[in-house]
């Protein structure tokens, strides 16, 4: 029996990560939940898989979830110290790290420095301390696997084979909705179409992240970091089937890649049940009935984010951070409507060139730049620099 920590519970990879342990009773318990402000679902929840320990955004939430659970054997916390007790409980054993944007970072690496396996889908993780995670992973002998379905890929395409003979990793990308859209039109696009994604169903900030495809530019870093690949040996390939979820070529022209239907069950599963698989009883994917098999290389034109993604990881150091904060705000504010949504890469631009690059030694240098690039964000945006 395998005891699980969830943070990010409520969210699309949480709800899906709690569908596999209600599939599976035998094999998995929940110890441990987290979730932000939407207690009501997170109730349900504890209701259902009765957790030790839950953890909710801030102590009113806290305080009104305890008189809904008056009766109910939970320990409640709240905030970033919440997030912490959740992901270091002493009975866990693997932390399912689902929680989206930078707020993941301390209870993920807090849970590393417990010792715990961590199923790791939050990316922004890697992005803002890649160095300090895997260093840290590493020192305590904790593996990482990844959740998203493109490292995933990548990561059960790489087994059995010699690291030497990797000639590059190839993430593939669907497009999002406006891969085909009227370049013009870009400018005017609404948060609704935004959000409408072709494949697959995800929260509302990695749905705008894929339209832009800096979800994609998240990724390469990710990657670089979690397979220890020179990021110039990442690249990314426009897939809009969404069968093939990314590939790993090999020296001798071998590609190997791996496929499937678009349902995240399936890589959640397998880091929950690895080394084995999981009978989820989910449909096929039907080869015969599959449409054309498509790549292409993304337009730099269309999709401005990737290519400043690939910039703040070649400069290295706070660069990566001072991307990902800006991302969170400038995409925070294009779903409250006060920017287009081509001004989020002419904010990470305009930020990432005002920044003074800083070394990275501890997780402070990485807290300090990305407390820096949002108030750097906010008073661009305040001051109408960026429209």
């Amino acid at each position: 029996m395998k005891r699980l920590s969830i943070l990010g519970s409520t969210g699309s990879i949480g709800v899906n990560t709690l569908h596999i342990v209600n599939q599976f009773p035998e094999r998995f318990k929940v110890a441990g939940l987290s979730a932000g402000a939407n207690v009501q679902l997170l109730k349900q929840q504890i209701l259902r898989f009765r957790p030790q320990i839950v953890s909710v955004l801030n102590k009113e939430l806290s305080e009104a979830l305890r008189r809904e659970l008056t009766n109910i054997p939970v320990e409640i916390f709240h905030g970033v110290e919440g997030l912490i007790r959740v992901a270091t409980h002493p009975e866990v054993d693997q932390v399912v790290s689902a929680i989206v944007g930078a707020v993941g970072l301390i209870p993920t690496l807090s849970a590393i420095k417990s010792g715990k396996t961590v199923a790791l889908a939050n990316k922004e993780s890697l992005v803002m301390a890649g160095k300090i995670v895997m260093e840290e992973a590493k020192r305590n002998h904790v593996r990482i696997l990844p959740v998203d379905s493109e490292h995933s890929a990548i990561f059960q395409a790489l087994l059995g084979h010699q690291k030497e003979d990797v000639h590059r990793l190839i993430l593939t990308a669907s497009g999002g909705p406006f891969l085909n859209f009227p370049h013009a039109r870009l400018h005017d696009v609404t948060v609704k179409e935004a959000l409408h994604h072709p494949r697959w169903e995800m929260g509302k900030k990695i749905t705008i992240d894929s339209a832009s495809l800096m979800n994609k530019g998240l990724e390469v870093i990710e990657a670089h970091w979690l397979f220890g690949v020179p990021v110039e040996k990442v690249v990314v390939l426009i897939h809009p089937q969404s069968v093939v979820h990314s590939m790993v070529e090999y020296i001798d022209g071998s590609i190997i890649a791996q496929m499937g239907i678009t349902d995240m069950r399936i890589p959640i599963s397998y880091t929950l049940s690895f080394p084995e698989r999981l009978n989820l009883n989910l449909p096929p994917l039907d080869l015969p009935k599959s449409e054309g098999l498509t790549f292409s290389v993304p337009d730099p034109e269309r999709f401005p984010c990737l290519k400043l993604a690939y910039q703040s990881i070649e400069i290295g150091e706070t660069m990566p951070a001072i991307l990902n904060a800006t991302n969170e705000v400038a995409v925070g504010a294009f779903l409250e409507g006060s920017i287009k949504f081509t001004s989020i890469p002419s904010l990470l631009k305009r930020v990432m060139e005002e920044h003074d690059v800083k070394p990275v030694h501890t997780i402070e240098d990485i807290l300090k730049a990305d407390h820096w690039a949002r108030e750097k964000a906010k008073a661009l945006l305040e001051g109408r620099k960026v429209c």
